[in-house]
């Protein structure tokens, strides 16, 4: 299994849009609306990097207002802190 963060930026006035468009994607895990320069965080989940890499470039960069993305590949996951 592969998991990474993504940082979305989103166009202004494309927030509740794209926000509902990803909330419907099975692979994304969790997400927040952020202050800052990105707007929304979206941790995804795949079988392995192809497949994250599909999902940003295919998915979540297809959606009308999404300008911007820049992806975290977690290393690994630990359980707890």
């Amino acid at each position: 299994m592969a998991t990474a963060f993504v940082l979305i930026f989103v166009a202004s006035g494309h927030e509740d849009y794209v926000h509902n468009e990803l909330k419907a994607m099975s692979e994304i895990c969790d997400m927040c609306s952020l202050f800052g320069p990105y707007d929304l965080i979206a941790k995804i989940e795949a079988e392995d990097r192809d497949g994250l890499r599909d999902i940003v470039l295919n998915q979540i960069r297809a959606i009308p207002g999404v300008t911007d993305t820049k992806t975290l590949i977690v290393a690994k996951l630990e359980e707890s802190i």
